[in-house]
C-alpha cells in the first residue's frame, strides 16, 4: 500500500501574540487550504494560548484585520490583538489634561 496516499500537503505559517511582558511567535506546519479559525483551534490547546479567549480576540494577518474564514497561505503570519485598555482619543485626552494639571501646579 502506497504510504503517502493520505499525506496532506503542509505550509509553514506564524502565529505571534504579545502581552506587555512578553512576546510570543509560534511557527507552524498547518495543511494547505487551512483558515484562520483551523489554526487557532489547533493553538488552542498550546500554552500560552491556552491562557487566552481565543474568540475575544480580533485577528490579522500581517497587521490587517481579517475574518476568521481567511484562508491562510505559506509564510502568512497570523496575530491576535489584545482589546485596547484605554481608546486612543481618550488616552491623548487624559495626557493632555494631566500636562494641564502639572503646568498649573
Amino acid at each position: 500500500m502506497n504510504e503517502g496516499l493520505f499525506e496532506v500537503e503542509q505550509m509553514t505559517v506564524e502565529i505571534g501574540y504579545a502581552t506587555p511582558e512578553e512576546q510570543v511567535l509560534r511557527v507552524l506546519q498547518v495543511p494547505v487550504g487551512a483558515t484562520v479559525q483551523q489554526l487557532l483551534q489547533q493553538i488552542s490547546a498550546d500554552a500560552p494560548f491556552t491562557q487566552l479567549d481565543l474568540d475575544a480576540h480580533k485577528v490579522g494577518v500581517f497587521g490587517q484585520v481579517c475574518d476568521r474564514q481567511r484562508v491562510l497561505v505559506a509564510g502568512d503570519r497570523l496575530e491576535l490583538y489584545r482589546p485596547l485598555l484605554i481608546d486612543a482619543k481618550a488616552a491623548r485626552l487624559l495626557r493632555a489634561q494631566q500636562q494641564q494639571q502639572q503646568q498649573t501646579d
